[in-house]
């Protein structure tokens, strides 16, 4: 999220003035992706000042009753918002906000777009647009370790209050319309590094790239589909790349099927461009996906693509894309064995044609024709239930 603020921020630069409010600790090392130097971009570091303890007690109470017990109307939704986002901190960004004299303001993930919703009033004349990372169903299905099902009325009600509200799928803002009467306005993201030397298709390299957290990205799937694949196939091995901790599960998953010297799982690096280079296929085995940019930074190197046939990944591939059933082992380890089978150079040359369509320059293009829109678009005026 952050790399991708910053190679858009960049490139809006050719147009407007562009500052980044950051509420991130600037001495941590994951914001020297943003290259301070190198940007014409003014940086504000700010913090959400803490309530005291009695203030925070009553805010919890309420926001434990909206969730639980009250109804989910317009005036319950209002006062959660304002007990889950307390006076002090409000008054805090606003101040912060004000001061910077801005035309438009962008929040950069769902939390921050729904403060900003909060505060809207407070700021004036300024366009608000909420930029969602997350997908409708990962944000608001049950068991969500985002929002969960008891907070869907209460999103959709404070989303409506800004200017815009920007997606990154097409299938999401027709989620977005039956469940709450108004449709978001859809930009992918773009490619956000530079590749390397294409892929040649020579290697017998499957690649898999992503943090290794339980479920979301399947790697458990895909080891277990390598592991069947590889009882009929001993040219091909697997390169999985990333960090996080799921990390000595899926080591004593590979150890267990006795595939040390196939499968690899290695640390992430800034230099990721080498790995795509090498391979010769791209597999996405996940569960469920937010946007999948590494999809297109996989055919940005000309590697063909095997993928769960989750709608987002449909979006972003169309008929280019392998898919297998989500969840689904067999259907995974047929896709693994048919790719090893097909016409390469022709899958290549299709991958780095669909890639050149998230180049930077085409994707901020849209952002500046949002930017400059008068009002908002037609929506309807009631949140849906």
């Amino acid at each position: 999220m952050q790399r991708v603020t910053a190679v858009i921020a960049e490139e809006l630069t050719k147009y407007y003035d562009v500052t980044i409010v950051s509420f991130e600790d600037p001495q941590q090392k994951n914001l020297a992706m943003y290259n301070l130097k190198d940007y014409p971009i003014k940086f504000v570091f700010t913090h959400f000042p803490e309530p005291g303890k009695w203030k925070s007690l009553s805010y919890n109470i309420y926001s434990n009753l909206y969730k639980n017990i009250l109804p989910k109307t317009s005036m319950t939704s209002d006062l959660y918002a304002h007990s889950s986002f307390p006076r002090q901190k409000r008054e805090a960004v606003v101040k912060v906000l004000k001061e910077g004299q801005f035309d438009t303001i962008i929040a950069v993930n769902s939390y921050l777009s729904m403060r900003l919703a909060t505060i809207k009033r407070d700021l004036g004349h300024v366009k608000t647009i909420g930029w969602i990372y997350n997908s409708f169903q990962a944000f608001l299905r049950e068991g969500s370790p985002y929002l969960g099902t008891e907070l869907k009325y209460h999103y959709g009600r404070q989303l409506q209050k800004l200017d815009e509200t920007v997606l990154l799928y097409l299938q999401d803002s027709e989620m977005y319309y039956r469940a709450y009467g108004f449709s978001p306005f859809v930009i992918p993201n773009p490619l956000t590094i530079k590749p390397g030397a294409p892929a040649t298709g020579k290697n017998k390299r499957f690649l898999a790239v992503g943090r290794l957290t339980p479920m979301h990205k399947g790697f458990d799937l895909l080891i277990k589909a390598f592991d069947k694949f590889a009882q009929q196939n001993q040219d091909w091995y697997l390169d999985i790349v990333g960090d996080g901790p799921e990390k000595d599960m899926l080591n004593k998953m590979i150890e267990s099927r006795n595939l040390n010297k196939r499968i690899k799982i290695h640390p992430y690096t800034e230099n990721i461009q080498m790995y795509y280079t090498q391979a010769s296929v791209y597999v996405s085995s996940s569960r469920w996906k937010n946007f999948g940019l590494v999809l297109v930074q996989a055919m940005a190197h000309g590697l063909p693509v095997i993928s769960s046939d989750l709608p987002s990944s449909k979006e972003i591939l169309g008929d280019f894309g392998m898919y297998f059933k989500n969840g689904d082992v067999d259907d995974l380890a047929n896709q693994l064995e048919a790719a090893t089978r097909m016409d390469w150079q022709a899958k290549s040359d299709e991958a780095i044609m669909i890639a050149q369509r998230f180049n930077v320059s085409v994707i901020v293009e849209q952002w500046k024709t949002l930017i400059e829109s008068d009002g908002q678009r037609k929506r309807k005026s009631k949140v849906q239930k």
